[in-house]
This record gives structure tokens, C-alpha cells and sequence, in this order.
């Protein structure tokens, strides 16, 4: 793995004389690509730099050592900086998802437990719009199908990082997120205090950065039109505002009635289209590789149950990676981080072992 550093620090020094050119940023796409990737190798650069650094001292300490005790007295605590920091640049230096740097396209549904369900749907979005509020993240409302009691039967946003290191991307700590989400507590429909257990689905898409990135033939697509039938201002129910498109080649339906104008309907309907088209792409193409290659943290199944809520208990349990933890009040309100770092490790752990057996 270390005999790559040399090829990585000589893309960065080339990324770096690309980034001086003014020319590369009068075309954002291509600078936002460029940046992300420096953003990137900087950090695997300065690993590299701390590590080299390690060794020197440590290689320094023991020849001092032969003249003078005292610098033996260093050499324990050199050699563990030194194994410190080879181990975060072998981290640094596992595959990474080329995907970690982008934002995402969540979508939030109801699923076995009827009204519960919806409100538990709610209660999911309200934790992740105050992680991403903590991660310095924007939540944009796509759309939204509403329940009785206040609920989501569904809803989709889009949560977007303003930070161009992948490391900060949206999509790095959010695609473990993506399951079926099991909630165990005592509904608010439920008279006798009983508690039922219900489930939400969670669906995770990395956002496609320009439309070029995924090829759509306008041919492809039927587009109906419709009247609206929820919020929305005075154009609900008057005007055929709402929009569902179907990408006939993959059969992905995507509808949008949030906004009151056809025009800004059809536009987050497409946004959500390349998103499922370029995650469809993904997912054929992990399924042709071997299964050391897969992450065995965020599976590709996405009926599988990845996590329990359990409220009389005040418990978070994650069933992928074994964590649990007695906060779930915190969590409900925005503290996800462990939870999600707990799925990084996990993953990291995975590719390693990948790496040392294709070794």
C-alpha cells in the first residue's frame, strides 16, 4: 500500500498547478471534481509527511542513543508515534468510495405500521435535519406526502455539504444510513399503553453533480402531469402543477407535488431521477464484483433491517456493527455521530480485510 504514496503525492503536486489555473475555474463542475480530489490527497500528503517525519526522530533517537542513555528514555514513546502514524496513513490509504464527497438524496418512508409508522418517518427526518445542522449541512425539502396525524407517508431532501472535502461529504456518513429502521414505543394512537414495534425506510442516492454525469434520453421519459393533493398554496387542486416521470429503461418513477410551479416540480423530479439512475448504475456494477470488494456495512438489499429504536429503553441499537448505546433520546435530537462512526469503522475494518486477502 505505502509503494502508492509516491504516485498520490505526484497527483497532488499536478492538481495543485491545475488549481492555479484560472481557466479551470471558470468551468465549476470540473473545479468542484478537481478540488474535491486535492481536498482528498492533501490529507493522505500530510499523513505521509507525519509519518516520514516519525521515522526520522525515531532513526535519530536511537543513534543518539548509543553516546548518550537519555535518548533511549525517547525511543518507546517515538516508536509509538511512529506506529501511530503509520496506521492512520494505511487508513487513509484504503480505497475510498469515490462517491464520499457528494450530497444526497434521502428519502424517508412509512412502512409497517401504519400511522406510527408516518410519525416515526417524522421523527427520523427531524434527527437528521438537526445532525446535518451540527455537521454544518443544508436540508432542502423536495417533497413531502403527509399523514393524518402529522406524519410522513413519504418524504425526500436533499442535504447538501459546503465543504469540498470528502471526508465532509454528505454521502460518507450518510450512506449507512439507507435500511429499514425499526421503532419499538408506545404509539400515540395506542390508548392502553401497549408498545408496538413499526418500521420506516430509509433510501440514501449520492446526488449526480451535473445532469452530463448521467446520460438521459429525453426519449426515455414519460411525463404526466397532474393536479396536486396536499400543502401547497392556493394552485392545489386548481392548476396540473405536480409532476411524475418514468424512466422507461429502468422503470423508475419519480412524482413531485411540492411546489406550486409544474417547472420547479419537474426540475427536483429529475434531480431525484439522476440520483436513483446513477445509484442503479452502482449497484449493477458492485453485483459484478466480487463480494471481498463489497462493503459489508452498507449492503445493497435494501430491505434489510439495520437498526432498532428502542424508546422505553432509551436504546440505540445498530445490527450491523453491534453498537448500542442507552441515549437515544440525544440521538432523536441530532447526536448521530457515534452511530455513524461506528458504521465508518466498521466499513474501514471490512476493506482492509479485502485488501489483505487480495494480498
Amino acid at each position: 500500500m505505502f509503494d502508492s504514496v509516491e504516485a498520490l503525492i505526484a497527483e497532488h503536486a499536478e492538481l495543485q498547478e491545475q488549481l492555479a489555473d484560472p481557466a479551470v475555474h471558470a468551468d465549476p463542475a470540473r473545479s468542484k471534481k478537481l478540488n474535491r480530489r486535492y481536498a482528498e490527497l492533501n490529507q493522505i500528503v500530510h499523513a505521509h509527511d507525519v509519518w516520514q517525519q516519525a521515522g526520522d526522530d525515531l532513526a535519530a533517537a536511537r543513534e543518539l542513543a548509543k553516546d548518550d542513555e537519555a535518548f533511549a528514555d525517547e525511543v518507546p514513546a517515538l516508536e509509538e508515534a511512529l506506529a501511530e502514524a503509520q496506521e492512520k496513513l494505511r487508513r487513509l490509504l484504503i480505497p475510498r468510495d469515490p462517491d464520499d464527497g457528494r450530497d444526497v438524496i434521502m428519502e424517508i418512508k412509512g412502512g409497517e405500521g401504519g400511522e406510527e409508522s408516518a410519525l416515526f418517518a417524522a421523527d427520523l427526518l427531524r434527527m437528521y435535519s438537526y445532525y446535518a445542522e451540527s455537521r454544518g449541512w443544508k436540508v432542502e425539502l423536495l417533497d413531502s406526502t403527509t399523514s393524518d396525524l402529522g406524519g410522513y407517508k413519504n418524504v425526500q431532501v436533499a442535504i447538501k455539504s459546503t465543504s469540498s472535502d470528502p471526508a465532509d461529504g454528505v454521502w460518507a456518513s450518510l450512506k449507512y444510513e439507507g435500511g429499514v429502521h425499526r421503532v419499538q414505543r408506545v404509539p400515540a394512537t395506542e390508548s392502553q399503553g401497549r408498545i408496538h414495534t413499526s418500521t420506516t425506510g430509509v433510501l440514501v442516492f449520492p446526488e449526480v453533480d451535473e445532469p452530463e454525469e448521467v446520460d438521459i434520453n429525453q426519449n426515455d421519459l414519460k411525463i404526466d402531469v397532474y393536479r396536486s393533493s396536499g400543502p401547497g398554496g392556493q394552485s392545489v387542486n386548481t392548476t396540473d402543477s405536480a409532476v411524475r416521470i418514468t424512466h422507461l429503461p429502468t422503470g423508475i418513477v419519480v412524482a413531485m407535488q411540492n411546489e406550486k410551479s409544474q417547472l420547479q416540480n419537474r426540475e427536483a423530479a429529475m434531480r431525484v431521477l439522476r440520483a436513483r439512475i446513477l445509484a442503479k448504475q452502482q449497484e449493477e456494477i458492485a453485483a459484478a464484483q466480487s463480494d471481498a470488494r463489497k462493503s459489508q456495512i452498507r449492503g445493497m438489499d435494501r430491505s434489510e433491517r439495520i437498526r432498532t429504536y428502542n424508546f422505553p429503553e432509551n436504546r440505540i441499537a445498530d445490527h450491523r456493527t453491534g453498537y448500542k448505546a442507552y441515549n437515544l433520546d440525544a440521538v432523536m435530537n441530532g447526536a448521530l455521530g457515534p452511530v455513524v462512526e461506528s458504521c465508518i469503522q466498521a466499513d474501514e475494518e471490512a476493506r482492509l480485510a479485502a485488501l489483505g486477502d487480495e494480498t
